[in-house]
């Protein structure tokens, strides 16, 4: 069994310490299969993806890189997509955000092969990218990484959090975006309007409306997101994703008005939430349902994406994984206004 690994380095500048590093690399079972040298102040990072033999661990592949003097190591893992060159990368990328401005998100992360991109202000051990805030943990950004994602925003002019219109099965036009603490009388009438089932289906417990103090938690999670999807005036369904504490993983959850289900709403919500999902690098969504409820489950397939489930804890335990195959239901997306 083999394993892919993406690792970033800086070498002395002497005659041979990039071959010396390779041929410690083919001794250790190891084969090269890209190189990219990347300049920055002072010199140039050398940046290599290795197919490691079955036993070959990261630590043996970052002692092999020290033992020629390599510095500022890091290590990831890779895949086949790492193969491409710079170039070509950013230019797929600058399509899929154009044809979707919905995934330019996604197409920085991509970029930038970075741990997550989300909408907001940069905080410690993150980096600004114009509207954005990129992390990565595995190495850091080099000043001409940051000019070509600046420059891909630049090329598609990538809006604040999206707002996105859609249309319901039977043609109502309704808008889904991002919750504000301005919602906070909206969702609280949407939890009046939905009936004890479901309620119950999506708190479960005997809950008939919320309290007051959980709105706030509800419109501004503090390590997630929440979309609404409106019509009119009022709010008819809300989203969520949540940061679980494990790498990779977020719990998804939905709550759509009776009058509004099964008519493509909650298909809507649940893919935006898996866009942003894939723009924050979650490899996962997990969400908890009644046994007997089936309603995320067919949103989730409708949508595109890939669901497994399993019994656990007298609940269904409902895995998603958000890089799903296309949307079925359409959804526009507009610049939303900017707010700050």
């Amino acid at each position: 069994m083999t394993t892919t690994w993406r690792m970033r380095f800086e070498l002395s500048d002497s005659p041979g310490a990039l071959a010396r590093v390779t041929i410690r690399l083919a001794a250790a079972d190891c084969n090269v299969l890209a190189l990219h040298v990347i300049p920055v102040p002072g010199g140039v990072l050398d940046e290599i993806v290795v197919r490691a033999g079955e036993g070959v661990l990261p630590a043996d592949l970052v002692e092999a890189v020290r033992s020629e003097g390599g510095k500022c190591v890091g290590i990831t893992s890779a895949d086949m997509r790492d193969l491409v060159d710079e170039p070509t990368a950013v230019l797929r990328a600058a399509k899929t955000a154009l044809s979707d401005p919905d995934m330019t998100a996604e197409a920085l992360r991509q970029v930038l092969a970075a741990d997550s991109v989300t909408y907001g202000e940069a905080a410690e051990g993150q980096v600004q990218v114009g509207d954005m805030v990129v992390r990565r943990g595995w190495t850091r950004f080099t000043q001409v990484e940051l000019a070509r994602a600046q420059a891909l925003l630049d090329l598609v002019e990538a809006p604040a959090p999206a707002v996105r219109g859609m249309l319901s099965d039977d043609g109502v036009a309704l808008v889904l975006r991002p919750g504000a603490p301005s919602d906070e009388d909206a969702v609280a009438a949407l939890h009046t309007r939905c009936s004890m089932r479901t309620m119950f289906n999506r708190y479960h417990s005997g809950l008939r409306t919320v309290p007051r103090r959980w709105l706030h938690r509800l419109l501004n999670p503090p390590r997630g997101t929440t979309i609404l999807a409106q019509c009119a005036d009022q709010v008819v369904a809300l989203g969520q994703l949540i940061h679980t504490g494990t790498p990779d993983c977020a719990e998804v959850s939905l709550l759509v008005e009776d009058a509004w289900q099964r008519r493509g709403v909650g298909t809507a919500v649940l893919a935006a939430l898996a866009s942003d999902a894939r723009a924050a690098g979650y490899a996962e969504l997990v969400a908890w349902c009644l046994p007997s409820e089936t309603a995320l489950v067919r949103a989730a397939t409708r949508a595109g994406l890939d669901v497994t489930t399993r019994r656990e804890d007298g609940l269904l335990r409902v895995s998603i994984a958000p890089r799903g195959r296309a949307l079925k239901t359409p959804i526009a997306t507009v610049a939303a206004e900017k707010t700050r």
